[in-house]
């Protein structure tokens, strides 16, 4: 919900926190402690939604969102996998923007990891300025996972949905890399000097989008005194911190149904060459496809004319569009 409160302009005052919907009165609380930090909350809550519609942009359920909380509908209330990844793409983008935010100097409560320093076994120095991710991942942790764990994280979707958000963490933290810099006469690289850096979070998405495809069916169990998630079909080898985990199936997505909070695929665009979930036969559910000729008006045929110009021709081409019935 804060990814879309263009209405609400800088979160640079207390009074702001409170006329923040979705949050529970302790996120509210932490909101007012660190109002600095919260603009970065919001670019996170953003790229996440971004990054969660080009993953599922030909997938029946393709990320929408609505104008209502929660804002991706009935779909994340339920335990689905569609959910968990909702979660994780979430908490990673939180942790993500805040971290950009301490390298980039904008918060005064963090800068870049200062940890990183010396030099390394593999002959280089580290310098530079490294992501710090360690505060990035403390906050998002403290901030989101205070609702689950305000309801006492015993019941099956607390615990699904803190498995999740450190899964999101984790696809960060497993996949930084090391950037370096040459020095030396003419370019040479005689020394370099390296630093620590968050992957793309086009990476992240990707990652978190593989263990979607691979996420486990999990249930409530008890160790000793402590509930835990365990998969549901007990040939299956137990998860790791890194992937995803649900509890429910997740319904086709095929038809518009407001009650479970599903639009359906009717006047959704399809592939009708791809036999792939993408294709027109997957995508439209079987119902059928609308196929209309639109004509395309591209540059071509371009030259370079000296000194400063690029002239190019118009050409008009006939397209396909194919939409679900």
């Amino acid at each position: 919900y804060l990814a879309k409160l263009s209405s609400v302009g800088s979160i640079s005052e207390e009074e702001t926190c409170e006329k923040l919907k979705g949050l529970i009165q302790r996120q509210v609380q932490m909101c007012k402690r660190n109002l600095e930090v919260m603009d970065s909350v919001r670019r996170g809550a953003q790229l996440a939604i971004e990054e969660c519609q080009h993953q599922f942009r030909n997938r029946r359920w393709n990320c929408s969102t609505l104008d209502t909380l929660p804002v991706f509908g009935k779909v994340v209330t339920q335990g689905t996998r569609e959910a968990a990844f909702v979660y994780a793409i979430s908490s990673a983008g939180v942790a993500f923007a805040v971290t950009r935010a301490c390298s980039s100097g904008e918060l005064d409560k963090c800068g870049c990891d200062r940890t990183v320093q010396g030099g390394s076994p593999q002959g280089f120095q580290w310098s530079g300025c490294s992501d710090n991710i360690a505060y990035g991942v403390a906050f998002s942790q403290s901030f989101i996972d205070i609702r689950e764990r305000s309801k006492g994280a015993s019941s099956n979707r607390a615990l699904m949905n803190l498995h999740n958000n450190e899964a999101g963490r984790k696809a960060i933290l497993n996949n930084m890399r090391v950037e370096c810099k040459c020095h030396g006469v003419s370019g040479s690289c005689e020394f370099k000097t390296c630093w620590k850096a968050m992957p793309p979070f086009r990476k992240v998405g990707n990652v978190l989008k593989e263990k979607f495809d691979g996420a486990t069916e999990v249930e409530q169990s008890e160790i000793g005194s402590t509930k835990v998630l365990v998969p549901k079909n007990s040939q299956f080898k137990p998860h790791t911190d890194e992937d995803l985990v649900y509890l429910d199936s997740s319904p086709d997505f095929c038809d518009h149904d407001l009650k479970n909070g599903v639009l359906g695929t009717s006047g959704r665009q399809c592939n009708k060459t791809s036999k792939a979930i993408d294709g027109c036969e997957l995508m439209c559910c079987g119902r059928g496809f609308h196929t209309d000729e639109v004509e395309v008006v591209e540059r071509c045929s371009c030259k370079f004319h000296w000194c400063c110009s690029v002239k190019c021709k118009p050409c008009h081409r006939v397209v396909e569009i194919h939409t679900c019935r």
